[in-house]
């Protein structure tokens, strides 16, 4: 397969990225750096990365921000980085990518936890990985040419562990073989309209 994975130079990016092309020709793309450049809150910049991969079996996209602060010190602003990278970012991505993918391809999106299980300063987090979570319900019941959209929703990942442990008190820390499995499923079985949980 010719499968495009967005961030697939980041903490889970490299790990799937390392799964997907030991068998598959991997396109990697990030804002930076990667074989092709996107930002994702531009949807100029999506088509222009899409023009340049040509048709794809399947688009992964492991990237998209959001801003973590007290709810109270939250600007509208604050809430509109969230609305614009992780949410329409990756909603543009299905709307564009769509159109690249060849028939019975596959878009995987990710979110997380917190739109289930939140924690404190999570408040935009929580609100764009549960509306991420809505869009992938409603899409594939119109989505065309076979094609399957899901999203991967994963926990506090072993990887990242020293990095946010103090925000996830006693929360489990996810292999990061259980992290990669989770795309496998969403790019290799046969869903539509899932969202893969794996939270402990």
């Amino acid at each position: 397969m010719k499968i495009l994975i967005i961030g697939g130079h980041g903490t889970i990016g490299k790990k799937v990225t390392a799964h997907f092309a030991q068998h598959n020709q991997v396109i990697i793309a990030g804002r930076t750096k990667g074989d092709v450049l996107v930002d994702i809150e531009d949807t100029a910049s999506i088509t222009k990365m899409l023009e340049q991969t040509g048709k794809l079996d399947a688009i992964v996209c492991i990237a998209g921000e959001a801003k973590w602060a007290n709810f109270n010190d939250l600007t509208e602003d604050d809430f509109h980085v969230g609305l614009n990278s992780k949410l329409m970012g990756q909603v543009n991505l299905v709307r564009i990518g769509q159109n690249y993918l060849t028939q019975k391809g596959s878009i995987t999106l990710s979110t997380g936890i917190l739109a289930d299980d939140p924690v404190a300063m999570t408040t935009s987090a929580a609100m764009v990985n549960g509306g991420i979570h809505s869009f992938i319900q409603a899409v594939a019941l119109e989505i065309e040419s076979g094609i399957r959209v899901n999203a991967v929703s994963l926990g506090m990942v072993e990887d990242a562990y020293e990095k946010y442990k103090d925000f996830f008190p006693g929360h489990n820390p996810i292999p990061m073989n259980k992290v990669v499995n989770a795309y496998i499923r969403s790019v290799n079985g046969k869903g539509n309209g899932e969202v893969i949980r794996i939270y402990d």
